[in-house]
C-alpha cells in the first residue's frame, strides 16, 4: 500500500531529522515539515479514493481505445430508480447499482426489478454513515457482510464488489476489505449529481471528462439524475459510446459462483 510506503518513507526522515536536531544542533521546527507533508498526503489519500492510497480499487477499463463506457448508481434503491431503469432499458444499456442495505430493507422489490432487469448489484455498506470512516474494521466488516447477507436473501447472488461511502478509505476498510474479500470500484468521473442543481451544469462536468474506459458516479436518488442520464445518452449516442457492465469493462467476477 501506498500509505504504508510513505509512512515508513516519513518516519527515516523524521528520525534522521531528529538526529540532527540532537546532534547538530537543528532546530525542532524542521520536524514540522515532514510531519505534515505526510498529513496532508493521508488526507489526500483518505478522500481520494482514485490515488489507491489505502488500497487497490478500480477506476477505468484497461482499454483506452475502444469506446466503451460504464454507468454506476449510488445509494438506493429508492423511489427514483424505476425510471432510472426505464431509461436505461430504452437505450439498450446495463449499469451496476451500488446498494445500501437499509435501502434495500425499505424497497425490496425495486432491488429484485433491478437485478432481473440484468443490471449488477454491489454493496454500499448497511448503513451509509457518515460516521463510517471512523468506525472499526470489525464495525466495518459488518457493515458489509449484512448487506451482502441482505441481498443474497433478497436476490439470491453474493456480490463481490463494493463501493465506501462517499470514497473515503483508511486503514481500517482496507484491513476490512482485505477479510471480506470484495473488489473495490472507484470512478473517474464524479458527476457531483448530489451537489450540482443546475442540469445543464451536470450534464457538461459529465460530458467533458467522458474517455474510453470511463467509469461514472451518478445517484439513483432524484429525478434530476434522471433528467440528465437522458441528455447523456443522447450525448453518447452521437459520439459512438457503448454503456457496458463493469464485468465486462473491468474483466472481474462480480458475483461469487
Amino acid at each position: 500500500m501506498k500509505f504504508r510506503v510513505v509512512t515508513i518513507f516519513f518516519v527515516v526522515i523524521l528520525i534522521c531529522l531528529s538526529i540532527g536536531c540532537f546532534t547538530k544542533g537543528l532546530s525542532f521546527c524542521y520536524l514540522l515539515i515532514p510531519f505534515f507533508t505526510w498529513l496532508t498526503l493521508t488526507i489526500f489519500g483518505a478522500f481520494e479514493i482514485r490515488f489507491n492510497y489505502f488500497l487497490k480499487a478500480y477506476h477505468r477499463g484497461n482499454n483506452h481505445t475502444v469506446k466503451i463506457i460504464s454507468l454506476t448508481f449510488d445509494d438506493g434503491p429508492t423511489e427514483f430508480t424505476p425510471r432510472i431503469l426505464s431509461i436505461l432499458e430504452q437505450n439498450n444499456a446495463k449499469a451496476t447499482f451500488f446498494c445500501i442495505g437499509k435501502q434495500i430493507e425499505n424497497y425490496p422489490e425495486i432491488l429484485q426489478k433491478t437485478h432481473q432487469s440484468g443490471h449488477l448489484i454491489g454493496n454500499h455498506t448497511f448503513h451509509h454513515s457518515s460516521k463510517n470512516g471512523f468506525y472499526s474494521a470489525e464495525k466495518i466488516v459488518e457493515e458489509i457482510v449484512s448487506t451482502n447477507q441482505l441481498i443474497k436473501e433478497k436476490i439470491n447472488v453474493t456480490t463481490k464488489i463494493f463501493r465506501p461511502p462517499f470514497g473515503v478509505t483508511n486503514p481500517h476498510i482496507a484491513k476490512a476489505l482485505n477479510k471480506t474479500q470484495h473488489n473495490v470500484i472507484g470512478w473517474n468521473i464524479r458527476s457531483l449529481d448530489t451537489v450540482i442543481n443546475d442540469e445543464k451544469k451536470l450534464l457538461n462536468r459529465i460530458t467533458g471528462q467522458i474517455k474510453p474506459g470511463s467509469i461514472i458516479l451518478m445517484h439513483d436518488t432524484s429525478d434530476k439524475t434522471a433528467n440528465v442520464l437522458e441528455q447523456l445518452f443522447v450525448f453518447l449516442q452521437k459520439e459512438n459510446y457503448k454503456v457496458v457492465p463493469l464485468n465486462e469493462l473491468l474483466k472481474i467476477d462480480v458475483y461469487e459462483n
